[in-house]
C-alpha cells in the first residue's frame, strides 16, 4: 500500500520528545564520565545510550553519517539500521558525543547530537574530514564562498555587516592543520576563538555573535559533524559550505562506492541537508547554547534544543527526570 501522509505528517509521528529523548539519554550516559579523562569510555556510553533509544523508535532508519564504516563496537556505524522498521524510511546523521575531549576533561560544549531526515536527503559519505565555513542569517545568498580565501570571506562579512574586518571573531579548531590558516586571519586583524573540539556546536554559535561573540566558522573538522551542523543551519537559519577531503585513491574510492562522483565538490548546506530535517541536541557539559546534564537527589535535568526546518521551529525542552530507571544507576 502506498503511504499517501505527506511527508511532514510521516515525520511528525518521531519528533520533538522522540527524538530529544534519543540524545537525552546519550548525554546522561555521557555525563556520568565527564571529568573522568576517558574519552573512549565516556563515547562508548553515550553510543550505547543512542542506540538503544533508536531502536525504539517507530522508524526504519539508515544511519548515512555516523562514527565509522564497519560494523566495529563501539560505532553506530555508516550503514546501520536502527528503529522498529514500522515507520518512516529515514536517514540519520549523529554523533552520540560531540566532542569527547571535552567531555573527559569537563569543559564547556560537549553535546549529543542527531539529526534526521527522509531517505535520501543527507549526505551520505565515509568518515573523512571536511573544510567548512560558515556564518549565520540575514546575508545574501553565497556570501561566503570556500573556494575563496579566509581573507577575502572576511573581508565580504564586515562589507555585508557594515563593520572592519578587526571587530568580527572567527571560530577555528585548535589543530597544527590550521597553523597557516590562523596566520591568515590573524594578519587581517579579525579575532580567532580557538576551540579544542566540538565544530557542531562552533558552527551553531555562528547564528547568534551577539551572544556568542563568533561572527564566522573556518576550518577543517569531521565530515560527520560538518552534516549535523548543516542540519542544524537549515533549521533556524545561517549559510555553510563543505568539502569532503578525499587526499588519497582509497577514501576516493570509498566515497565512490557511497554516491560520491566528484570529490572536489563543494557542497552547500541544501546539499548536506535537504528536504525537511529534524535536529535535536542535548548538553553534556554546560556551553553558551545548553546547559549540561544536573545530576541530582532523585532526579536528572537535562537540556535540550529540537529544531525543525519545515517549519523553522525551535523548541527549547528543559527536562526533570525522575525516573531514573531509564538511564540506569549513577
Amino acid at each position: 500500500m502506498v503511504n499517501s501522509t505527506p511527508a511532514a505528517e510521516r515525520l511528525d509521528r518521531i519528533l520533538t520528545l522522540e527524538l530529544a529523548r534519543v540524545t537525552e539519554a546519550a548525554a546522561v550516559a555521557a555525563a556520568r564520565l565527564r571529568g573522568h579523562g576517558d574519552e573512549k569510555m565516556a563515547d562508548q556510553a553515550a553510543v550505547d545510550a543512542m542506540r538503544t533509544e533508536l531502536n525504539n523508535l517507530p522508524i526504519d532508519g539508515r544511519v548515512v553519517i555516523g562514527e565509522g564504516e564497519r560494523d566495529e563496537a563501539p560505532m553506530l556505524y555508516i550503514g546501520e539500521e536502527v528503529g522498529t522498521k514500522s515507520g518512516s524510511a529515514v536517514d540519520i546523521a549523529l554523533d552520540p558525543l560531540e566532542g569527547t575531549t571535552i567531555c573527559a576533561k569537563n569543559q564547556p560544549n560537549s553535546i549529543a547530537v542527531i539529526a534526521i531526515a527522509e531517505r535520501g536527503n543527507l549526505l551520505y559519505a565515509p568518515d573523512v574530514y571536511m573544510d567548512k565555513i560558515a556564518i549565520g542569517p540575514g546575508f545574501e545568498p553565497r556570501l561566503i564562498d570556500i573556494n575563496k580565501t579566509a581573507t577575502q570571506n572576511l573581508e565580504a562579512l564586515a562589507n555585508a555587516k557594515g563593520v572592519k574586518v578587526s571587530d568580527l571573531t572567527a571560530c577555528i579548531m585548535d589543530r597544527p592543520r590550521h597553523a597557516r590558516l590562523i596566520e591568515e586571519v590573524r594578519n587581517t586583524g579579525a579575532a580567532i576563538r580557538l576551540i579544542g573540539d566540538g565544530d557542531v556546536a562552533g558552527i551553531i554559535h555562528t547564528t547568534d555573535p551577539e551572544m556568542t561573540g563568533i561572527d564566522i566558522y573556518i576550518g577543517i573538522g569531521g565530515a560527520p559533524e560538518g552534516v549535523l551542523a548543516a542540519a542544524a543551519l537549515r533549521c533556524i537559519g545561517g549559510q555553510m559550505q563543505g568539502r569532503l577531503i578525499l587526499d588519497t585513491p582509497e577514501k576516493v574510492e570509498r566515497a565512490r562506492k557511497m554516491g560520491v562522483t566528484d570529490p572536489n565538490k563543494a557542497y552547500t548546506m541544501e546539499e548536506m541537508a535537504k528536504g525537511d530535517v529534524i535536529f535535536s541536541a542535548t548538553g553534556v557539559t554546560d556551553g553558551n547554547m545548553l546547559d549540561g546534564v544536573r545530576f541530582g537527589r532523585g532526579m536528572i535535568t537535562t537540556h535540550t534544543v529540537v529544531m525543525r526546518s519545515s517549519s523553522r521551529t525551535v523548541r527549547e525542552i528543559k527536562a526533570t527526570h525522575h525516573d531514573l530507571e531509564k538511564f540506569g544507576k549513577h
